[in-house]
Parts: C-alpha cells; structure tokens; sequence
C-alpha cells in the first residue's frame, strides 16, 4: 500500500492542527476559561446529566436544544444547528460547499482550522493580510471576491489571535459583495458584547457560529450555527445524524438555565482582562493590543520563542506567533486567574530583565 498515491494531495502537504498534550502549572496558550465551574453548579450539572439515558442514541440533531437556543437568539429552531464544537460546523460547510474549483477566503492572521479544515475538502483558500490596525482590508478583499467569488469566508469577530472586532460596515460590504456563504465566527462573543446576529434575516448568505467552549465548557465541546433554513436543510445532508451527544445536549440546556451563573465567570475574566492589559502596557518590550476576547496579543521585541521557552521551564504556556510578512514578533496570552496572571507578568518581567 502506497499511502502518498492514497491520501489527496493537500493532506500530505499540511502538518495539520497541534494541540500538543503538555503538563504546566499554569495554561494561557488555549483561550480556555480559567475557572472550573463552581462545586454548587456543578454537582447541579452532573445532577441533570444522571438523567440522561446512556443505551440509546441521543436525539437526532438536538430538536429540544436547537428550539431553546434559537428562542434565546430571536429564530427559530431550523435557524440553528447543533455540533460537536465550532469546528465541526466548520468541517460541515466545507464539505457541503466543496464543489471542484471552490475556494475559501480568509483574512490572515486569523484561526488555523479554517485553512486546515478547507484544505483538507480540497478547496482552494485564498489569504488576505489584515491592514496596520487589524481590521479588514476591505479594498484586497473585494477584489478577491469579484476575482475568485469565494463559496466560503470566514471572518472571525473577534477574530484570533489579534482580539479585536473588525468593522461592521466592512463585514457589511463584504456581505453585500459576496455570491457565497459569510461566516461570521462568534466564538468570543461572550466577552465582547458584540453580535452580528441582527444581521442575520437581512442577509441569507451569513453564517453566524457560536461555541460554549470559550465559557466554561471545553472539554464538552458544544457549537451551534445559525443560517438561513434553506442552506441548514442542506448542510444537514452532509452532518451525522447523531453529531452531538446526549450529555453534551444536557449541558448545554442547563447553560441556558443558569446564564446568571456562567456571566459572573465571564465578567470575572473581563474584569481580569482590564488588569492584565494594565501590566503589560507597564513592561519595556511588549507592546499589548485592546482585546474584546478571553486573550491579549501582544507585540514584543524579544525572540518570541525564547520568551515561550524560558516561561515553559517555569511551567507557564502561552502562544507565540511569527509571521513571515512582518518583521515584528508577538505573543496570545489567554487571560487566566488573577494569580495565573499575576505569576505570569512576574515571570515574563524576569525574562525581559535577563
């Protein structure tokens, strides 16, 4: 067997997705919420999913969930789509839209899986660098539309790694201009206060996804996506029928029961985020960047690989990033707890001090 004959080319051309499996004291490079959910809530959360019923399939496409999420959105139920997390509806609409000579066009820096996920469906990704300030260059991506029209763009609001929310009247001209599909990434949403959700009835070329596991719950991996009822009862031709989980089902209604609850975490990781800013502004070197997510990019004069290397050794993990276009060098920290951040800023300071 030949495997290099087997697998398309575009597979055996990428590394793929690292999500490297690595003990640290203190985690900040993966936009997780610092904070298990408390002992209250979470004995209440395992409460409901005693319930569950674990011999038989769970309910085919989440109707009870997708009526309940949808209400809280303002669509109805065959608005919304269930997943096994946002990457998985990423993976469904690159599989329904990968169509021989479709492209995707993706604003860059911006999250890997998009490129990764489309090329592994053979679609041709186009890259369009964002301007000085991190927003959308709108002229470049225009052109590219008129040019290549796209079947897929992603556009993540806010976007990572840089944090920020790119301009309205920008993703409106991009909608405008668009013949294929806009996907507008909300997984951050709960920390910016930011939606494009009343967007979504005028425009039925926008995709809008969300995920809830920015908000506590990463391992449970819960995404919805909300479209237009036309595109949803095609994708969900190409979605396994029984995609997320029961328990996954269960815990995600009970979000929806106790928001209260998930919003005092979320507005302590806002609040942590104000604090963390404040101290790198404060460091020689490191040049940080207002951010509406769970994380702050930063610009840094070090070799940001050193920096990674000498906070690994102290058990701290964050995300470096190097570009080949720019000659600058920067750093995602996802905001952690007040004494994460704390250890954090002491170490890096230390780093910067050598």
């Amino acid at each position: 067997m030949n495997i290099g004959k087997l697998i398309r080319a575009e597979v055996l051309a990428q590394q793929g997705y690292s999500a490297e499996i690595m003990e640290c004291r203190i985690k900040l490079d993966a936009n997780e919420s610092p904070y298990e959910l408390p002992a209250p809530l979470k004995e209440r959360l395992f409460a409901r999913m005693q319930d569950t019923v674990l011999n038989r399939y769970p309910d085919a496409g989440a109707p009870t969930l997708r009526k309940r999420y949808g209400a809280l959105c303002g669509v109805d139920e065959n608005w919304v789509m269930t997943g096994n997390g946002s990457d998985e509806l990423i993976q469904i609409l690159c599989a329904a839209l990968a169509r021989p000579g479709a492209r995707i066009l993706i604003p860059i820096p911006t999250f890997v899986m998009y490129r990764i996920i489309g090329l592994n469906y053979g679609l041709g990704v186009t890259e369009v660098r964002l301007d000085d300030a991190f927003d959308l260059d709108l002229a470049a991506m225009l052109e590219k539309i008129a040019g290549e029209s796209p079947a897929l763009i992603f556009l993540s609001y806010p976007n990572s790694p840089t944090g920020n929310c790119f301009s309205e009247d920008r993703i409106r001209a991009i909608l405008e201009a668009s013949a294929g599909v806009v996907v507008v990434d909300e997984a951050y949403s709960n920390f910016s206060g930011k939606t494009l959700l009343p967007l979504l009835k005028q425009y039925k070329n926008l995709v809008i996804l969300r995920t809830l596991s920015k908000v506590g719950y990463a391992a449970l991996r819960i995404g919805f996506l909300l479209g237009a009822p036309e595109l949803l009862q095609e994708l969900n031709k190409v979605r396994l029928p029984y995609n997320m989980n029961a328990l996954s089902q269960a815990a995600a209604g009970f979000f929806m029961d106790e928001k209260q609850a998930f919003s005092e975490l979320i507005d302590r990781i806002i609040e942590e985020r104000k604090n963390l800013y404040v101290a790198l502004q404060k460091m020689d070197g490191i040049d940080p960047f207002p951010s509406a997510a769970n994380f702050i990019f930063f610009g840094c004069t070090l070799n940001v690989t050193h920096v990674y290397e000498q906070l690994i050794r102290k058990g701290i993990r964050i995300k470096p990033f190097i570009f080949p276009w720019s000659s600058r060098q920067f750093i995602r920290v996802t905001v952690g707890s007040r004494e994460e951040n704390e250890a954090f800023i002491e170490e890096l300071k230390r780093v910067i001090a050598k």
